[in-house]
């Protein structure tokens, strides 16, 4: 068996750091999933194959999912955040 030495406080600062970079790196992809889904939408109203109305529901949905998505990213990373920092 191989024994591992305990992780140093810098060692966890620097993990710390990959996985809030890590989460960063997931926001901007949900957000530009959610930019390529709006832009979706406006080439459907302009071709006329949905309606200005169901635009705006459509984008309060891709919203509420993109929230919804970055928030899961926020828990997650806090509490990877809180098991690299225990000791």
């Amino acid at each position: 068996m191989i024994s591992m030495p305990a992780l140093t406080e810098e060692t966890r600062k620097g993990f710390t750091k990959q996985a809030r970079d890590a989460a960063e790196d997931a926001r901007v992809a949900v957000r530009n999933i959610r930019r390529d889904a709006l832009s979706q939408l406006k080439d459907l109203v302009k071709e006329k194959e949905i309606s200005e109305d169901e635009e705006r529901r459509a984008a309060d949905d891709v919203q509420k999912l993109t929230d919804k998505f970055v928030a899961e990213i926020e828990v997650s990373v806090k509490q990877k955040e809180a098991d690299l920092m225990a000791v």
